[in-house]
C-alpha cells in the first residue's frame, strides 16, 4: 500500500509540474529574425541558394508522426526526420524547438509526458544523424495544441507528431 501512494505521489509532483510554452509572439520574432540572417547570407555569397530572398518553404518540415500511445520512430517518420538533419546540416547557425503532441485520448498529465518522450526521440533520431544536441530543444505541448479538432482515427493521427519550428 506505501509504494502505491508513493508512486501516485510521485506521478502526482512530475506530473503537475508546469512546463514552459514559449509564447507564439516570440518564437515568430525568432522565425523572422532567422530568416533576416539567411537572406542576409544569402545576399552576400554565404548560403546555399542563389536568390537573396528566403523561400518560406524553408521553414516547413514535415511532421514525424507517431503510433497511438507510442513514441518509437516509425520507418515513415526517418523520411521526415532525414530531410530535418540534412536542412539542419546545411544550415549550420539555425536551430530548432521539436514540439511533442498527442492526440486528445488520454489525461492531461499522461500525453504531455508522452509529448515530452516523442520531442525526446526525435531529437535523439537526429542526433544520432549529427546533428548537434545544443542545437535543438524540445518542448511537450500534449493535446494542447490538435492539428485536427474532429474525433476520428485520421485527425488523432496528425495530432500524434513531432513538429519543428526554427529558432535562432
Amino acid at each position: 500500500m506505501k509504494k502505491v501512494l508513493v508512486l501516485v505521489l510521485v506521478i502526482f509532483a512530475f506530473g503537475c509540474s508546469k512546463k514552459y510554452v514559449q509564447p507564439h509572439d516570440e518564437v515568430d520574432s525568432n522565425i523572422v529574425a532567422v530568416k533576416e540572417e539567411i537572406s542576409h547570407e544569402e545576399s552576400h555569397g554565404k548560403g546555399d541558394m542563389d536568390s537573396s530572398v528566403v523561400d518560406e518553404s524553408l521553414f516547413e518540415f514535415k511532421d514525424a508522426l507517431f503510433d497511438y500511445d507510442k513514441y518509437t520512430i516509425r520507418p515513415d517518420a526517418r523520411d521526415a526526420l532525414d530531410s530535418v538533419a540534412t536542412w539542419l546540416n546545411s544550415h549550420k547557425g539555425i536551430n530548432v524547438m521539436i514540439e511533442g503532441h498527442c492526440d486528445e485520448r488520454g489525461t492531461n498529465e499522461y500525453n504531455l509526458a508522452l509529448g515530452e518522450k516523442r520531442a525526446k526521440a526525435a531529437r535523439d533520431y537526429l542526433i544520432a544523424q549529427g546533428i548537434s544536441s545544443r542545437r535543438m530543444a524540445t518542448i511537450t505541448y500534449g493535446e494542447e495544441k490538435p492539428l485536427c479538432p474532429h474525433d476520428n482515427e485520421a485527425c488523432w493521427q496528425m495530432n500524434r507528431r513531432a513538429h519543428f519550428v526554427v529558432t535562432k
